[in-house]
């Protein structure tokens, strides 16, 4: 084989297309073990692993004496017969006729079979992305991407791109990204939001979708300073219209992964059954009965008492969402914990009409949203209690000038909702190259 034969390779994850025929795939080492006249390769080429079996007498003695040559990661072509295994996870194997070696690291591949702190592994992150979990992880993030694409472009939303830099905050100001934008002060957008009602009064139903940054000096396992946001926006839609979204929604995404991702489900080991009830309709309840049932669990167990008016914490979450098993749809919270948009109960100026999605097993929220004010005096008025820059806000406030209209969407974040699909603990993993307070590297 020649270097320029990578050409013809074949996907390990095609292979099952060609079985009785010789292919050429092209990888890495992945691991090795050999029981002296055959040698047992696992090489793997980005779609999955699969093991090469080069038997002594059946390969040419110079490709048999390279099994000593190879270390972790080194670069190869292997040409070989697809053969059925049912020992295998793919089901078949590659029996080996000709091996090309690329590169061989020079030095020892740091990240071994041998167990590595999370610092350590966070450092090397460009590398520790080849692992069998990491490579599930993200494959899955990938499918929930497609999915919420899928499900926006089926229903005949809008995408729209919405700014990185904006002037001025959108949900506070104490976790704004602040940047000198010639002259003038600039932010980093902490959401799409506005700018997606903007559109949503043009196009009628929208969605923005991209990186959004929160200053947040948050050290728990459920934040992240940069991550990925999806916000759909509608025009006529009320707070019962935006749960409905919402669980048709998330309902989409789950079934989606459990359909296409068994595979990297299974490398995660994650108990599908917990997923597999995530259909709609979801439990709703207002903000008033969850905190009766903090109330309920805290008599059980002597904690103090939640009081009415403050907002959730992870804990809190947790136990409200311990009670079904799927997700639960949090409703009409106290409008002074809510963001200055959302629109005040017409029956009980006390809460908002807003509406959290608190995932199961702990994940907490993975979707806040509500109805938007529509009224311009009301606006300007939220505006002027939260102390914002009206001036900042004059093209928003043009939205309730010109044709205001009920109005209402949400946020889904991806991070969150792959560390719940995936079941893993920690969001620092559901991202190829996570930012938080402590790491800006690599």
């Amino acid at each position: 084989m020649e270097k320029q034969d990578f050409k013809k390779r074949v996907y390990i994850e095609d292979l099952h297309k060609h079985l009785g025929q010789e292919v050429i795939i092209a990888g890495w080492l992945y691991n090795k073990r050999s029981s002296g006249k055959i040698h047992f390769l696992l090489v793997r080429d980005g779609t999955n692993i699969i093991q090469c079996v080069a038997a002594k007498g059946e390969v040419p003695e110079v490709v048999f004496t390279l099994y000593e040559k190879l270390a972790f990661e080194s670069s190869m072509l292997i040409k070989g017969k697809v053969t059925e295994d049912k020992r295998s996870p793919l089901g078949f194997e590659l029996q080996v006729s000709d091996l090309l070696v690329l590169q061989v690291p020079p030095e020892e591949y740091p990240i071994t079979k041998k167990e590595h702190g999370i610092e350590f592994l966070m450092d090397h992150r460009h590398l520790w992305l080849r692992s069998r979990k990491q490579f599930a992880v993200l494959r899955i993030r990938h499918e929930i991407v497609s999915a919420i694409r899928d499900f926006f472009n089926e229903r005949n939303f809008i995408l729209i791109d919405t700014p990185i830099f904006t002037p001025a905050a959108c949900e506070g100001t104490s976790t704004l990204f602040e940047t000198e934008y010639f002259g003038s002060n600039a932010y980093l957008t902490q959401s799409g939001q506005l700018y997606a009602e903007a559109a949503a009064l043009a196009f009628g139903k929208v969605y923005c979708f991209g990186p959004t940054f929160r200053a947040e000096k948050s050290k728990t396992r459920r934040h992240l300073t940069e991550f990925w946001m999806v916000e759909p926006e509608v025009a006529f839609f009320d707070l019962d219209d935006d749960m409905k979204l919402a669980e048709d929604f998330i309902s989409y995404i789950v079934q989606r992964v459990l359909e296409r991702r068994e595979m990297e489900l299974e490398i995660l080991e994650r108990d599908v059954s917990k997923l597999v009830n995530v259909k709609p309709p979801f439990p709703k309840i207002s903000y008033t009965e969850a905190v009766k049932i903090l109330h309920d669990k805290g008599t059980q167990d002597n904690s103090p008492q939640f009081e009415w008016g403050n907002d959730f914490g992870g804990t809190d979450e947790t136990v409200i969402s311990e009670q079904f098993d799927r997700p639960v749809i949090v409703h009409r919270y106290p409008s002074a914990v809510k963001a200055f948009y959302m629109k005040r109960d017409p029956q009980d100026e006390r809460v908002a009409l807003a509406m959290d999605v608190l995932a199961p097993e702990g994940y907490g929220e993975i979707i806040g949203g509500s109805q938007r004010e529509d009224d311009y005096d009301a606006l300007l008025k939220r505006i002027e209690e939260h102390k914002l820059p009206r001036q900042a806000f004059e093209w928003y406030l043009d939205l309730r000038r010109y044709g205001s209209v009920p109005h209402a969407g949400f946020g889904l974040g991806i991070e969150r909702t792959v560390a719940w699909i995936c079941g893993i603990p920690h969001i620092r993993e559901t991202i190829p190259f996570p930012r938080t307070i402590y790491r800006l590297t690599p």
